[in-house]
């Protein structure tokens, strides 16, 4: 299965695109994809329910979460009640350690994406703050990325062991798809998806740009 783990809809407050309008685009397109998971920016979506949208349309469509850390943003994957009582999602200054910690041991995986941006990525800040404890997946393709960032990330995932996924990163309908992973396995749940992570059987693939799938 391919599904972009990390996308954003008007629920963030820098997304302009609507979760049935993605929904459209993808099959209009007839996009290879088979789903996509709703990131949305310091909060968990606890409300929407979109179910019936993806009986609709015949896609996965699964909720996480963008928190930020003093290394920068970071997926959440797996956020249940009792995580978000123990850690401010809202708060841009959480630390990294204690977000992967936290999500653990409440059953969740905690993803740092983009590390190889400026300010908002883990590589910007290691220089100084060192190579922070229980990284074990980081985002290696963005939709979003610019110049050398995905290949910083790329580097550093080899050189420390990470493994990588793929994640668009869209804030709007026509950005959806650009990156996405692969997983052996079909995913259905947020379940599926946290136990597929953990399982490590899935590979970073790069759709839009002449990238060949890599296996870290």
């Amino acid at each position: 299965m391919l599904l972009d783990l990390h996308t954003h809809s008007i629920k963030s407050d820098d997304g302009r695109a609507k979760v049935e309008n993605y929904c459209q685009w993808i099959r209009t397109k007839n996009l290879e994809l088979d789903g996509f998971v709703l990131t949305e920016h310091r909060q968990f979506d606890n409300d929407s329910d979109y179910s019936a949208l993806a009986k609709k349309f015949g896609l996965v469509i699964l909720k996480a979460s963008e928190v930020e850390t003093e290394y920068g943003h970071v997926l959440v994957y797996g956020v249940t009640k009792a995580l978000q009582k123990e850690f401010d999602f809202a708060y841009t200054k959480n630390p990294l350690e204690m977000v992967i910690e936290a999500s653990e041991a409440h059953g969740a995986v905690a993803v740092p994406c983009h590390p190889g941006r400026p300010k908002v990525g883990m590589f910007a800040h290691t220089e100084e703050l060192g190579i922070p404890k229980g990284v074990k997946i980081i985002e290696i393709f963005n939709g979003g990325s610019r110049d050398q960032e995905d290949q910083i990330a790329i580097d550093n995932a080899i050189k420390l062991g990470y493994k990588g996924i793929g994640g668009s990163d869209s804030h709007i309908v026509s950005h959806v798809a650009h990156c996405a992973t692969r997983f052996t396995q079909d995913i259905a749940t947020i379940d599926d998806l946290v136990a597929a992570l953990q399982t490590g059987e899935f590979e970073a693939v790069h759709i839009t740009k002449p990238h060949a799938p890599i296996q870290l």
